[in-house]
């Protein structure tokens, strides 16, 4: 009985989440992402620092969603990279590396809150050098510059945004330091096509329209991915966030 009525209340849940109006798709992903909001600030009040893994930072990171956040699930991996590290694309795992006391890192975690993804990440710099904190002071505004312009023609493909988000890289003074700009994020887990890199992603080869709705005839929601790297000094740094919903 106890099974059957678990069952039963998880279905009436699945109806009512598939059933909810654009309107409260959009709010629902703007609250997982205010709520990512709240768990990067704790994130960076009690837990970067230098002297400690990767991978000790990842675990207590993991074990902060889960007892302050009712982080359950995420729907990626956790990524901690630190120095050299974060010039490694997201497929790779790279061996743990101790966090330094002049160093730059970024934390990119994709937490589910009840049934709705966030995906977002920050760049954090410790020490005061300050290359690596023009390289971090850069994102923002960067992220702000590409999303106007994809405001500007939402119509446009993902290969269009991908370009303009290279561009703006390099406006900066930067290079662009990944292969996609971003992703289609939502209810967990969003629309995916095995083995398909190319139309659901912000990147080059993507000819279809950001506004073409997904198979569920719903609006679709994107993430904005700024990667930028600074070849010099061969360390790279990541903001990402909404694109699609203020």
């Amino acid at each position: 009985m106890f099974l059957y009525y678990n069952l039963k209340t998880r279905l009436c849940m699945t109806t009512n989440i598939m059933n909810v109006t654009e309107g409260q798709r959009a709010a629902y992903l703007l609250d997982a992402q205010n709520k990512a909001v709240q768990l990067f600030a704790e994130i960076e009040e009690k837990l970067i620092r230098p002297g400690i893994s990767e991978k000790t930072l990842s675990d207590e990171i993991h074990k902060l969603g889960t007892e302050r956040h009712g982080v359950k699930t995420h729907w990626h991996k956790r990524v901690v990279r630190s120095g050299p590290n974060t010039l490694l694309p997201f497929e790779e795992n790279p061996p743990d590396r101790i966090i330094g006391e002049d160093d730059i890192l970024y934390v990119d975690l994709g937490p589910v809150f009840e049934a709705w993804e966030a995906d977002f990440a920050r760049t954090f710099v410790l020490g005061d050098d300050p290359n690596k904190k023009r390289l971090r002071d850069s994102l923002a505004p960067v992220w702000n510059i590409v999303k106007s312009r994809y405001q500007a023609n939402p119509d446009m493909s993902g290969e269009q945004l991908y370009d303009i988000a290279c561009e703006e890289a390099r406006n900066a003074g930067w290079e662009f330091g990944a292969t996609l700009a971003g992703h289609l994020v939502g209810l967990f887990p969003h629309e995916r096509i095995p083995r398909d890199k190319i139309s659901l992603y912000i990147t080059k080869g993507n000819d279809q329209k950001m506004s073409n709705p997904g198979k569920d005839g719903n609006k679709r929601h994107w993430i904005l991915e700024i990667h930028l790297r600074d070849n010099e000094n061969k360390v790279a740094a990541f903001y990402e966030q909404l694109l699609t919903v203020d």
